[in-house]
């Protein structure tokens, strides 16, 4: 599994050289513009964060994202703010080919299928879906207090290094037009998962378009 993550301020900056990517109209490397976001949006001593189901790593990138000045939800308050975020997503993305699913009490994930956001075997965004992000970013705008995970997934056509890394760069371009559409990169972390966390079978072209993926994680920043 490949990820950009929020690291300490005092090592980014080391690191900032290395957070490239590739142009996907271009095809040149360039800076990273997510990975690079997020460094300078943590803030100067904030820690590592990750896209990571244990405590003390969720609790490290709570805390970047406080210090980045992105406020904190109170527990009782939390039910109702993921609730009206998720009616308001279910609004924007009807007919648009996105599968909105409550996929936990705290968890709202956004199922965007490659036919229509990629070609095959690209990690350009399709032109006609950008407007899709843009709604989406309208309303992580809105609800700034949730963390936006951007997984990208693969079938398991081509070797394992290929589809890790387009799918990580399938996930850095669908992060890239959210960024470009307002949200704040400290928010975002892109996360690369290839053919390994298939929903169904490679077996079948049915199977492995299901499997071709980028998901949108959202969680709430708790106080």
């Amino acid at each position: 599994m490949q990820k950009t993550i929020l690291i300490a301020s005092s090592i980014g900056l080391l690191a900032l050289g290395a957070c490239t990517t590739i142009d996907p109209q271009t095809g040149e490397r360039v800076p990273n513009r997510v990975a690079t976001g997020a460094i300078i949006g943590a803030g100067i001593g904030a820690a590592a964060g990750a896209a990571t189901n244990t405590s003390d790593g969720e609790q490290t990138r709570r805390n970047a994202l406080i210090g980045a000045g992105i406020g904190a939800i109170a527990g009782a308050a939390v039910g109702d703010y993921m609730n009206d975020q998720e009616e308001r997503l279910r609004e924007q993305m009807r007919d648009r080919g996105v599968e909105v699913a409550r996929t936990a009490e705290n968890e709202i994930t956004l199922i965007m299928p490659d036919g229509i956001t990629f070609a095959f075997g690209s990690a350009d965004v399709r032109p006609q879906f950008r407007q899709t992000l843009q709604q989406v970013a309208e309303t992580l705008r809105q609800y700034e207090s949730t963390t936006v995970d951007v997984i990208g997934h693969t079938d398991s056509v081509g070797s394992d290094a290929f589809n890790l890394d387009l799918s990580q760069r399938r996930a850095e371009s669908v992060a890239s037009v959210l960024v470009g559409a307002g949200v704040q990169s400290a928010r975002i972390v892109t996360v690369g998962e290839g053919e390994r966390v298939p929903v169904a079978t490679n077996e079948t072209e049915q199977g492995r378009a299901a499997n071709r993926r980028v998901e949108i994680k959202l969680r709430p920043v708790v106080a």
